[in-house]
């Protein structure tokens, strides 16, 4: 018997896991790395002691809750070039689709330090829409004189919160500003400086 209960007992640790992460994700979209971690058991409807033996203190979660995003944002970045013939068409997918995982909000608020862990994630994601810009330039769908970095740049700068505010501020208003820059990228005009370089996003 006591064997037979062993899988329910992990299932619901991971169901747990899982509902501290989504509110924590919540949580520290909204008000920042130094959201009450008592906030995050009341979001989640647990107890503040489920949290503690899942994360031993909040650093630990908001870097968790990073990771997960930026795999989700890996995923969906590499799932864009391997399933759409329309290069174009899975670029636009990809960036509406990073902007609901709040990740411009969600990542600045690592320090330095703790983004040491994620290369491998970032350069996932790079390397991803690197391809997709690559392939609809040369299709000719977008303008030839941009960089996957100009992409990132501007979806960071599109959907990040102005000081004071929260992503339920912006979120009305994101995807219509992405879908006005998106549309820009087919245009043909000249652009004042340099295309963004990697560098550009440290």
């Amino acid at each position: 018997m006591r064997g037979g209960r062993m899988p329910t007992v992990r299932a619901d640790a991971l169901r747990n896991r899982a509902r501290i992460l989504a509110a924590a994700t919540d949580v520290f979209a909204e008000h920042g790395p130094d959201a009450a971690l008592d906030d995050i058991a009341k979001r989640a409807a647990i107890g503040n002691a489920t949290v503690y033996r899942h994360f031993a203190d909040r650093t630990s979660l908001l870097h968790e809750v990073v990771r997960c995003v930026m795999t989700r944002t890996a995923d969906a970045a590499e799932l864009a070039v391997e399933s759409s013939p329309d290069s174009y068409a899975a670029l636009c997918g990809f960036v509406h689709a990073v902007a609901d995982q709040r990740i411009t909000i969600l990542c600045p608020l690592l320090s330095s330090a703790d983004h040491a862990g994620l290369a491998d994630l970032k350069q996932r994601v790079i390397t991803a829409v690197d391809t997709l810009v690559t392939a609809a330039q040369q299709a000719g769908q977008i303008r030839s004189d941009v960089s996957f970095a100009d992409v990132l740049m501007a979806l960071a700068q599109l959907t990040r919160p102005p000081a004071g505010r929260s992503w339920s501020d912006v979120e009305p208003f994101a995807h219509r500003s992405l879908r006005i820059y998106l549309d820009g990228l087919r245009a043909e005009s000249d652009l004042p400086g340099r295309p963004a370089t990697v560098d550009d996003l440290r």
